[in-house]
């Protein structure tokens, strides 16, 4: 690429810098992906994963209790003493008078415990890993220090950048990554003197020509989302221009993450991997562009969707097993690409690999496609179920009925497809009806995969009912531990992502308190040393046994026959309606005749009955 040999690009070496709380069982797939492309364009470039310095610091219990907790923003307050100095609001740990409670109870320990050892790494542990950072690492060698954030890594980077300005002044510290999408990445820039520029949404083309612009003394003005302050205020450079073709971008680099985490004794040295590694196969959200769900603050700049070729997706799987040593793959897609059933997930099929992915999804997928998936290597999915009441679903803009999901979780659970889901409440237009029937049909899917956790919806910045906030939001404000990172010059309407506020037209909390109950006792028959629940069929021309193990005390075995057991077997693919099922089976009686007995198999929590359609609750049992 252009520069490859241009000596005023080999004069502008970077370091790409993955800070707190980055998950540290994983690379980050923005400082791998920017560092070789900065290298595909002729400048030296350097990554430094220090997340796994404090990490291995702290011991990987207490740094993953932190990292997976992004809501409460522990992790910033724990580094804004030291990202703001005297500018920080909270010098006396008002915070924890706020939080610590709650936090102790999600993490199941005492909150005074909690308490001692959160001030303990506020006040201990993170000056004195800042220090040895600073120290031991040769930032002198490099004339651009790139930080990517997002969640939690806000503050930390922004500390060690205070430092090392303070340091080496010339160092030019760039920012990026969601937590500077407009408008909070240029409230940011004007408010925080470590930050000298940052690139707001993708920085494919902005960041090696940002590179170029120093490197040759070149006006800034043109650089796409470059976010600087001027003498007259904070400017931002020209719309970014989405990346068209994902094919032509390089495989990211995590030979330092690597290194660095089997130095620090974080992974262990041998051949053989089981990191989940990174891989980007699309951008955007299909879905999003006809229509974005109500609740999601994703992709703010950058919904038009893009994804890779198949043929580049094989090579760039090879590539990384072989380079790496582990066959884990953690797609960060917002949503799969379905073409991939036509093209990546046959070819993964018949290539005979041994690779284990992990796919977000859309939950409208057909006991075909999930097969697919599994034959595929696809052993882990994270759909987009959020609710089991199809009238919350159509308020969500989801693009799913409930029957739809419930037939996802069944046929994910016979073809071995772990399921990440959650149950989500709290939107306009719900009623006490939604409610309790789902309430009522969650004790009928106790051997289904219960969701990890359920609860009110967050308010995110760039979701449509935040967009919507002065038709249907009340008392709208930034999530109040912002005003406990950062320093009274930052507007917080500007910078924050969540935010609290009063819907309109939403239930109170007391009117939930069934479903939740109903979630917590699907929950615990997960956990319960008796062993998992169990619904399965076999069957036989005219003929289905279904065991019912789903609760100890009704466990039994249901015995269907002739009529009965071909009308039930009809609705185990997919959600059927009664006079689908009578045309297929070919019957001459009213289609009525159906509708009674799929009525007095939703009566018995054999199928779940959404509307007019119903769909088979049990799942085939295993061949011996």
């Amino acid at each position: 690429m252009s520069g490859a040999s241009d000596p005023r690009y080999t004069a502008w070496p970077v370091v790409l810098v993955c800070m707190p709380f980055m998950d540290d069982r994983r690379p980050s797939l923005q400082v791998g992906l920017l560092g070789a492309l900065a290298r595909a364009h002729g400048f030296p470039a350097r990554t430094l994963h220090a997340n796994l310095d404090f990490a291995a610091g702290l011991g990987v219990d207490v740094y993953r209790m932190l990292a997976d907790d992004p809501g409460h923003l522990i992790g910033d307050w724990l580094f804004s003493l030291e990202a703001f100095g005297a500018a920080a609001p909270d010098p006396q740990d008002a915070f924890l008078d706020l939080y610590v409670d709650d936090l102790a109870r999600i993490q199941g320990v005492p909150a005074g415990h909690l308490r001692e050892l959160l001030l303990r790494i506020r006040h201990e542990e993170v000056p004195g890993y800042l220090d040895a950072l600073v120290e031991a690492y040769p930032w002198d060698e490099f004339r651009v220090a790139g930080f990517t954030s997002t969640f939690q890594q806000n503050a930390a980077a922004m500390a060690l950048a205070r430092r090392l300005k303070r340091r080496h002044p010339d160092l030019f510290t760039l920012f990026g990554g969601a937590n500077f999408d407009a408008p909070m990445g240029a409230e940011l820039v004007r408010a925080v003197d470590s930050i000298d520029a940052a690139v707001s949404g993708e920085a494919d083309t902005a960041f090696p020509l940002l590179l170029e612009c120093l490197a040759c003394d070149k006006d800034l003005d043109s650089v796409p989302g470059l976010v600087r302050r001027t003498a007259t205020g904070v400017v931002t450079g020209p719309p970014v221009r989405l990346t068209p073709s994902l094919d032509d971008l390089p495989i990211p680099d995590y030979d330092e993450y690597f290194r660095r985490a089997e130095n620090l004794g974080l992974l262990p040295r041998k051949a053989a991997r089981t990191v989940h590694l990174p891989v980007e196969t699309a951008r955007g959200c299909w879905w999003g562009m006809k229509h974005h769900c109500t609740f999601c603050g994703l992709n703010g700049e950058a919904m038009r969707f893009r994804s890779k070729s198949a043929q580049r997706v094989l090579d760039e799987f090879a590539h990384q097993t072989r380079r790496y040593g582990s066959f884990r793959f953690e797609a960060v897609d917002n949503i799969l690409d379905t073409r991939y059933f036509r093209t990546l997930f046959p070819a993964l099929v018949e290539s005979g690999t041994h690779y284990e992915i992990f796919y977000e999804v859309k939950a409208n997928l057909s006991r075909a496609h999930i097969k697919m998936l599994a034959d595929a290597g696809v052993s882990q999915i994270q759909p987009g179920i959020e609710s089991l009441s199809s009238h919350v679903l159509s308020l969500m803009r989801k693009g799913v009925t409930a029957a739809q999901n419930v037939n996802l979780l069944r046929w994910a659970q016979h073809y071995g497809i772990d399921v990440n889901w959650n149950l989500l409440w709290g939107f306009p237009g719900e009623n006490r009806q939604d409610c309790t029937e789902q309430a009522a049909a969650l004790r009928h899917l106790w051997h289904l995969t219960p969701p990890g956790d359920a609860g009110r919806l967050t308010m995110e910045r760039f979701s449509p009912l935040f967009a919507d906030k002065e038709k249907i939001l009340r008392d709208l404000r930034p999530e109040p531990a912002y005003a406990q990172v950062y320093p009274a010059n930052v507007d917080l309407d500007e910078v924050a992502y969540f935010f609290r506020c009063e819907i309109e037209g939403a239930l109170p909390d007391e009117d939930y308190l069934p479903l939740r109950g109903a979630v917590i006792d699907w929950q615990h028959a997960w956990q319960s040393d008796a062993g998992r629940p169990v619904l399965e069929y076999r069957q036989a021309p005219h003929y289905v046994q279904i065991h019912d193990g789903r609760r100890k005390e009704d466990e039994g075995t249901y015995l269907l026959e002739d009529r009965a057991a071909d009308v039930y077997l009809a609705c185990c693919d997919r959600p059927v309606t009664a006079a689908a099922v009578h045309e297929r089976l070919g019957l001459r009686g009213p289609v009525d005749e159906v509708r009674h007995v799929l009525n007095e198999f939703a009566e018995a929590g054999l199928v779940f009955r959404d509307g007019p359609r119903h769909v088979a609750l049990a799942v085939p049992a295993a061949r011996p």
